[in-house]
């Protein structure tokens, strides 16, 4: 009468599983209390790699006494009064299973694919010839940093001392008062922006040398690219309300 009552109240378990051959196996797995002992076993052999015929399966509880050996393949797991958190153990019987011998775990057991480099030269399609193929490379960082200060320069063009801006991240308006590069910052062109309110870094000296005057905390140092040219918003969206 237990068997049942556990049946129809609960409709499934989460169990811990574990391995006789597999010391590292021991994931939560739910099973249905409706499925058979049989299936149950197939689902874990879709995931342990004991087959059904090679499977014996005993339930412990929370503190690791041994509950019942499930036996009978055709009887319903809800049968044998399994709870959350109760351990399933599986044993397999056969001595040349996959699992037996540590195969499934340990990779130093697993004969690694070795070619010797007179063999590798005559392959055809390797990432080797493929690399031979590609033209000679600047020094790293070179040709990205050429690319980069040019198009900055590029964005420099359309950028003029007294244009109106906002600076990027954080929206921030304010007026261009510097363009080109700077001595005593990092290569490539920069933009000095005298912000509105007092959300900059400086008075517009960086580093002992002026670029430009403005109040304290309204100046900025940025990179072209962080800069659009105009009065956002160019209209005020209230401007034609009634108030």
């Amino acid at each position: 009468m237990a068997s049942q009552l556990q049946i129809q109240g609960d409709e499934s378990v989460l169990l811990r599983v574990t391995h006789s051959n597999m010391k590292s196996f021991s994931p939560e797995i739910r099973f249905s209390l409706q499925m058979s002992v049989e299936a149950v076993k197939d689902k874990l052999w879709k995931k342990c790699g004991t087959s059904v015929n090679s499977m014996s399966l005993e339930l412990y509880d929370e503190t690791g006494a041994k509950i019942s050996v499930l036996s009978d393949n055709a009887r319903p797991l809800g049968f044998y009064s399994p709870l959350d958190g109760y351990r399933l153990h599986v044993i397999d019987l056969d001595p040349a299973s996959v699992t037996s011998g540590g195969w499934l775990e340990d990779t130093s057991l697993v004969e690694k694919y070795t070619i010797s480099e007179e063999a590798y030269e005559k392959l055809g399609g390797t990432f080797r010839k493929f690399k031979e193929t590609l033209p000679p490379k600047q020094p790293p960082g070179q040709e990205s940093k050429i690319s980069d200060n040019n198009n900055r320069e590029d964005l420099c063009a359309n950028i003029k001392i007294g244009d109106r801006c906002e600076v990027e991240p954080g929206e921030r308006r304010g007026t261009v008062k510097f363009v080109g590069q700077a001595e005593t910052l990092a290569p490539g062109f920069w933009v000095g922006v005298q912000f509105d309110e007092p959300v900059g870094k400086h008075d517009g000296m960086v580093k002992g040398r002026r670029y430009f005057d403005c109040p304290p905390l309204h100046g900025a140092m940025v990179r072209p690219d962080k800069v659009k040219i105009g009065d956002y918003p160019e209209k005020d969206p209230f401007e034609d309300e009634e108030i």
